[in-house]
């Protein structure tokens, strides 16, 4: 899918390089007005935003169905990120190997959210042979829901659920890079934003992965071939 920036007062370069710059370094937007005002663009920390807010989940949209192929076993968990002040739930997936599979911000830490997560990730992944994830009842009942859908439309495999904390230490480690970059933002404001950001901040984190056909390509540049 190619991305719009039609009506836009910036050309899409200047809008992708402001927009990569802040997922990927974590500045704030005050400092990020003040960088690209260095670099000849007058531009305000309130439209900044908004670009981060319009166009990270379109870029991560593109990214899901561009990164390769990522392994049927899986890790996940969910780590804590502050809203308004109040701490908010972030699922996410890796595979055992540490590529991202998956992520979703969620304001309940429940089996409904759960649930939601795995649907979610199957759907931009397809079905997993195994899960690891912790002692989490929520998380163990939203598998089991995703068995029961297996079951409803006939297959006769089921996906293996591991509730092993060592197996599961490479996720919380992954989780360590978002977690640097989100407290150097002074915080998040609104739900949607926070959603926003944190998808920009894994594509930028699943580049640094490789997780995309590249070669001879900056982290920038690729980062604006997802917008097409």
């Amino acid at each position: 899918m190619t991305i719009d920036f039609k009506g836009s007062h910036h050309p899409k370069d200047v809008i992708l390089y402001a927009v990569f710059f802040y997922v990927r370094y974590a500045v704030s937007y005050r400092d990020l007005e003040e960088i690209m005002a260095e670099r000849g663009v007058n531009v305000d920390h309130a439209t900044l935003n908004r670009w981060v807010v319009k166009y990270t989940p379109l870029i991560a949209m593109n990214a899901q169905k561009r990164k390769q192929k990522t392994a049927v076993s899986w890790r996940m968990d969910e780590t804590y990120i502050k809203v308004k002040g109040k701490w908010t739930y972030y699922y996410r997936a890796i595979d055992k190997f540490g590529k991202t599979l998956d992520f979703m911000l969620s304001e309940h830490r429940d089996e409904a959210a759960a649930t939601a997560f795995f649907a979610r990730a199957i759907g931009n992944n397809g079905f997993p042979d195994r899960v690891v994830i912790d002692k989490s009842g929520a998380n163990l009942a939203g598998l089991q829901n995703m068995n029961c859908l297996l079951l409803l439309n006939g297959w006769f495999w089921l996906i293996e659920v591991l509730q092993v904390k060592y197996l599961n230490n490479i996720i919380e480690q992954d989780h360590r890079f978002i977690k640097k970059l989100t407290r150097q933002m002074k915080g998040f404001k609104s739900f949607n934003s926070a959603s926003a950001t944190l998808e920009g901040i894994e594509v930028a984190h699943m580049i640094h992965k490789r997780q995309f056909k590249a070669t001879g390509q900056s982290a920038f540049q690729q980062f604006a071939a997802l917008a097409g």
